[in-house]
């Protein structure tokens, strides 16, 4: 079986949203004074990649924690969204090539290629973002999640959130940001888990994102 991890690892110079603080790791104990080693991390729920339920937008809609765990778990499709020019959009143009395979996944997973500016400053720029039309199939669709690369299913400057109002309002869906090393997911279905913290009365949480294969 072969797995490719697609998530960053949480540091305290991880790139946050634009005004979120970043984490903090604090010793709680030590293997000197207690025999053992804790550490106390402070950071926000959207920290890292994470997923955003509804709740995060809309108070009394499903919050993080009520999903079920087979919520998390199914069948993905990447959608090759590389070489697109800074501050255009993802259109159905990038769908199509897929065909019947973009009603037999569980999960829709972007693919810009923007992790590879992970920790500079250009990861806060222009990132391409799915127009109405994906966004229109997204909530038309029974997908259980939509995941990207990008630090946000909206523009880094869009403070109405708009998309994440759309997708939330009506739909029972999981939002996943800040993926990883989509691009060795390959064209077709494979299997993914996004895994979420279980934090009572959640509206996001810090998640480890994995791909699987049966072959080698």
């Amino acid at each position: 079986m072969r797995v490719i991890d697609l998530t960053h690892t949480i540091t305290p110079d991880i790139p946050m949203y634009p005004g979120t603080e970043p984490p903090t790791f604090e010793p709680a104990s030590t293997y000197e004074r207690d025999g053992f080693r804790e550490t106390l991390v402070t950071m926000y729920t959207h920290t890292g990649t994470h997923i955003d339920p509804p709740y995060h937008l809309y108070p009394g809609r499903t919050r993080l924690d009520e999903f079920p765990a087979d919520r998390f778990v199914g069948m993905a499709l990447r959608i090759d969204c590389r070489g697109i020019p800074e501050g255009d959009p993802i259109t159905m143009d990038r769908l199509r090539p897929y065909g019947d395979l973009i009603r037999q996944a569980d999960f829709l997973l972007f693919n810009t290629g923007w992790d590879s500016k992970w920790g500079t400053s250009e990861y806060f720029g222009d990132y391409p973002c799915i127009d109405d039309e994906v966004l229109d199939l997204i909530i038309e669709g029974d997908y259980r999640g939509i995941g990207f690369d990008v630090i946000g299913l909206d523009p880094v400057d869009d403070t109405t959130l708009r998309r994440h109002h759309r997708l939330f309002e009506s739909c029972d869906i999981i939002n996943i940001e800040n993926l990883c090393n989509l691009d060795q997911c390959g064209d077709g279905l494979f299997r993914f888990a996004c895994l979420p913290l279980k934090i009572g009365d959640c509206d996001g949480a810090p998640a480890r994102a994995i791909a699987w294969f049966d072959r080698s």
